[in-house]
């Protein structure tokens, strides 16, 4: 075995040796992949002539980042993970530790209290103004996601169906309220099960052609069917607006109580300053108990019958059925709760937003949720939530990274950059953790003791 450290501690020769030869190759790699979307820009100049703006510094900032992390990762954190995991082994101690700290035993306890105080502590520190930003885009913006993350969750992490066009049972949602509360005046309360109820219509819809499908060729078949609930918004323009979207939709109210400036609004009936503070703050407890809603539901259906055949037909679908479990209606029903859950997501969000249209419902959003579900580790509600918190929560932290313009130019813009970071932040989970934020999963059922299990003992990672 080659000496990875020498007497004096420092890192081997050999070692430093191949990490400059990766870090060069990687610095290869990136500046093949950024000097046409980092190093070229396209503009418009005062003649309004197509132009092409050089941006070699940026560039180069790009490169050595990439260069000087390979270095590192090379060097010195690879190294140091394999001398841990080695002395780990050397002690006979396990990957899944059987103790528990006062903090993990009562982890979720501690979450929805955090949760629970969180609009208060905002507007007590901020204010009633200027807690909207942290309220909205941190708070239920990212439970909007952790709400449609579970609901794949039923479909992708517990009945192993890959689906690619959940966003379309999301658009079905909002525009199901949408629709109804702009032309028949429906209520908020009213259309919330309502729209869950079409979007679970149409997840059966899409289950039954694809009953046969698995794999890729399920992939494949979900992802035209997203494609085709967009072109049909684009399109059915008697109905739906097409591309112009539906606007002055008709906010929620608290149980008949609007949030505005009336006499008979929230703030004059309980005497309260005039801000659209409160309206943002209802939103996010009431994002908040639908996921709460999502999270117990599929909690309880794991541990039913129904969830037992979930988790039979991911591990094998032949067995399953060898086995006399009905996969017609294990599908059928995976897909329809899974759709129900995106149905109620997007009511929610057309209530919040106020307008809907065909682009907030692309494959883009269909790709970020699997993305979510898969980092967290799929049949992990904890591991989504908090994979939805670090990637949505870590691209809504970019638009107020202003200082991030003293690095890399006057010039550069963090939000643009998001999805490139996004990426980047996948590959590295990846690598490092490939089973997903939590690779420890709970068995449903078990004989005498709950014992946790690794992750890679389990087919892809579910338990």
């Amino acid at each position: 075995m080659a000496k990875i450290e020498n007497s004096a501690g420092k890192p081997d020769a050999g070692l430093v040796r191949k990490g400059l030869t990766e870090a060069l190759f990687a610095a290869v790699l990136s500046f093949g992949m950024f000097v046409l979307y980092v190093g070229l820009k396209t503009d418009q100049n005062i003649s309004n002539e197509l132009i092409i703006v050089q941006r070699w510094g940026l560039l180069a900032i790009f490169v050595a980042i990439a260069a000087i992390g390979r270095f590192a990762t090379v060097v010195f954190l690879r190294p140091h993970l394999d001398s841990r995991k080695l002395a780990k082994a050397r002690h006979g101690e396990l990957d899944i530790s059987t103790e528990k700290s006062f903090f993990h035993r009562h982890f979720l306890k501690i979450a929805l209290i955090a949760l629970l105080l969180y609009p208060m502590v905002v507007v007590a520190i901020k204010g009633p103004q200027g807690s909207l930003t942290y309220v909205d885009n941190f708070g239920i913006q990212i439970l909007i996601y952790v709400m449609l993350a579970w609901g794949l969750n039923i479909v992708v992490g517990l009945a192993g169906l890959l689906d690619l066009g959940y966003v379309a049972f999301y658009a079905v949602g909002a525009y199901s309220y949408a629709l109804l509360s702009t032309y028949f005046g429906l209520s908020f309360w009213m259309l919330l099960p309502l729209s869950g109820m079409f979007a679970a219509l149409w997840g059966v819809i899409l289950g039954f052609p694809v009953l046969r499908l698995r794999g890729d060729y399920l992939a494949i078949v979900t992802l035209a069917f997203g494609e085709i609930i967009r072109l049909v918004l684009i399109n059915w323009t008697q109905v739906t607006k097409g591309t112009f979207g539906i606007s002055s939709i008709p906010k929620a109210t608290l149980f008949g109580i609007p949030f505005d400036a009336t006499a008979d609004g929230f703030a004059k009936l309980f005497h309260l300053p005039i801000s659209s503070a409160y309206y943002k703050i209802f939103l996010f407890y009431l994002i908040l108990a639908l996921c709460m809603l999502t999270a117990y539901v599929t909690i309880r259906l794991r541990r039913m019958p129904i969830g037992r055949a979930w988790e039979a037909l991911r591990e094998d679908e032949i067995a399953c059925r060898s086995l006399g479990i009905n996969t017609v209606t294990t599908k059928l029903t995976a897909f329809a709760t899974g759709a129900m859950f995106a149905g109620f997501a997007g009511s929610f969000f057309a209530a919040r937003q106020g307008f809907v249209s065909p682009e907030s419902f692309v494959f883009l959003e269909s790709a970020v949720i699997l993305a979510i579900v898969v980092l967290g580790g799929m049949g992990s509600l904890t591991g989504i939530a908090i994979a939805a918190i670090v990637m949505v929560g870590g691209t809504e932290l970019l638009r107020s990274m202003g200082f991030l313009k003293l690095i890399f130019g006057p010039d550069f813009t963090p939000e643009l950059y998001r999805m490139l970071i996004f990426g980047l932040a996948m590959v590295v989970v990846m690598l490092f953790k490939p089973r997903g934020f939590v690779g420890s999963r709970e068995p449903t059922a078990f004989l005498r003791a709950r014992k946790a299990i690794s992750g890679s003992f389990i087919k892809e990672g579910h338990g």
